[in-house]
């Protein structure tokens, strides 16, 4: 069963683009095949290269509702699939005094008193419908047991409901930064996309179709330096959205170069850590650069 946004790798490209979301031929083929084929992708990469970026634009040209899962250390099958509200269940129960327990129970175990959550909501949904399980790396691996139905059968089983089944597929995307391990039979249910840093011309792109009022020559001097920073050995390397952070830093400094004051004064919007901005910038050459 596909979910049918896309009629080509092209149309992929095109109005990802439209939304401001550059993709490269992997990222518009995978998202063409994903969408063609009806299975979930999953993107893994570094913080900040656009994955939850890629859901929120397929949601926008698509015209579709984004659903939300965002993945931490604790979330559970009541916060990811669905759960009862008990306060209405209990001032049901009140009310129903003089009813038997098998009248009660049918009634309090209905829709009315069913709070779904965003896996049940977007399986329910009959409209257009993007599922982004965000950061899946940091949720619990008893989580992905809970994933395995959805993204395997499209269908969640609640004991007192039955098998909800899709209607109309969602297309799900689930984003990674490899902070652990995913299962294999996770992983054998989706597409697969690495998405890394982009080459300099990709990225020179991203950040004139961001930050349109930067002279170009500058654009092409923040992606080198960026490039440059990404070479050395740092805590934690700026990403593409603290390249653009960066850019328009500039454009509101009123920055016509990159010069040693200039990079040495905003270096905090592009590395987060002390020790990597000494760093930086003791070994930046931006003659170089």
């Amino acid at each position: 069963m596909t979910t049918g946004y896309f009629s080509s790798v092209d149309d992929v490209a095109e109005r990802l683009a439209a939304t401001g979301y550059l993709a490269s031929p992997a990222v518009a083929t995978t998202v063409f095949l994903a969408d063609r084929l009806g299975k979930p992708l999953l993107v893994e990469g570094p913080a900040g290269v656009g994955k939850t970026e890629l859901a929120k634009a397929v949601a926008q040209v698509a015209d579709a509702r984004l659903v939300r899962l965002q993945c931490y250390e604790g979330v559970d099958e009541s916060r990811a699939l669905y759960e009862w509200n008990h306060a209405k269940q209990l001032l049901r129960i009140t009310a129903g005094r003089d009813e038997s327990w098998d009248e009660t129970r049918t009634d309090i175990f209905s829709e009315e008193f069913l709070l779904p959550r965003p896996l049940l909501t977007a399986i329910r949904s009959a409209d257009p419908t993007v599922l982004l399980i965000d950061e899946t790396d940091k949720a619990d691996i008893e989580v992905e047991g809970l994933l395995l139905e959805v993204l395997g059968d499209f269908q969640i089983t609640v004991p007192e409901l039955g098998t909800i089944t899709a209607a109309r597929r969602p297309f799900v995307v689930l984003t990674s930064n490899a902070g652990r391990e995913l299962s294999e039979a996770l992983r054998r249910r989706c597409l697969f996309l690495h998405i890394g840093f982009p080459e300099e011309e990709l990225e020179r792109r991203i950040v004139t179709t961001k930050v349109p009022g930067l002279d170009a020559a500058l654009v092409a001097s923040v992606v080198r330096v960026v490039g440059a920073l990404r070479a050395m050995d740092l805590r934690k390397v700026p990403s593409v959205a603290e390249t653009i952070d960066w850019a328009r830093t500039l454009l509101a400094l009123g920055a016509e170069a990159l010069d040693e004051t200039v990079v040495r004064d905003s270096l905090g919007v592009i590395l987060k850590h002390q020790d990597d901005i000494q760093k930086a910038a003791a070994k930046l050459d931006l003659d170089a650069v």
